[in-house]
């Protein structure tokens, strides 16, 4: 199986553990861009060089993605349209997996770890489900790991097989699915650029059956 069902039970395991360990994860990565009309946008997508001038909005923002500068035109281009998303929670080998290929794919993606039952609901709002891992191809949701259906959207979208990376680039840390804080206008403005991402067009072979997974 590499598919999770998220538990209530399981979710309070995971995090009296997180709890008892301290550990602290940064808020939601934002940009804000400032465009060459002086127009400010605020957005959770990777802005391109020539959408003007890019300062992420929380620390978590690894500077290599921030500056999509730094990635070659073609790959900056299939990411401002179909970002990728990788929706994961903790002890999950199958979401282990699933970072692996896109890593090794050298496909820039966002990170959001499920840590809460509101997650777990913010996520099934989202992808019609409460499995991990579940990937976003712009707005097209692939539940569980399934690496053949994983790469045929990923081909169908015009990511490259083999990586086309820079050296030394570094992808962002995961974040928390929901901010632990009132909405802000910056959060509602990234909610709506995702809900304006294409989904992935349909790869042209047949799909195959559903992947197994973890579920919440």
């Amino acid at each position: 199986m590499s598919r999770h069902r998220i538990s209530r039970t399981r979710l309070a395991a995971k995090l009296l553990a997180l709890s008892a360990l301290g550990l602290c994860l940064p808020a939601q990565a934002l940009y804000k861009v400032v465009g060459p009309d002086g127009k400010v946008t605020y957005t959770d997508r990777i802005p391109g060089p020539a959408d003007g001038k890019v300062t992420p909005l929380s620390g978590s923002a690894n500077s290599s993605v921030a500056d999509s500068s730094a990635l070659p035109f073609e790959l900056r281009q299939v990411t401002a349209r179909y970002p990728v998303t990788l929706y994961t929670i903790a002890d999950c080998p199958p979401c282990d997996n699933a970072r692996a290929l896109l890593r090794q794919r050298g496909v820039p993606y966002v990170e959001r770890l499920v840590l809460t039952e509101e997650d777990a609901e913010t996520l099934h709002r989202l992808t019609g489900s409460r499995d991990a891992p579940t990937l976003t191809i712009g707005q097209q949701p692939l539940r569980g790991l399934a690496p053949e259906s994983w790469n045929a959207y990923l081909d169908s979208a015009g990511y490259p097989r083999e990586s086309r990376l820079p050296p030394g680039f570094q992808f962002s840390a995961a974040t928390p699915l929901t901010e632990r804080r009132e909405p802000t206008r910056a959060a509602t403005a990234a909610a709506q650029a995702r809900a304006q991402a294409e989904p992935a067009p349909p790869p042209e072979a047949a799909n195959p059956p559903p992947a197994p997974g973890i579920r919440f």
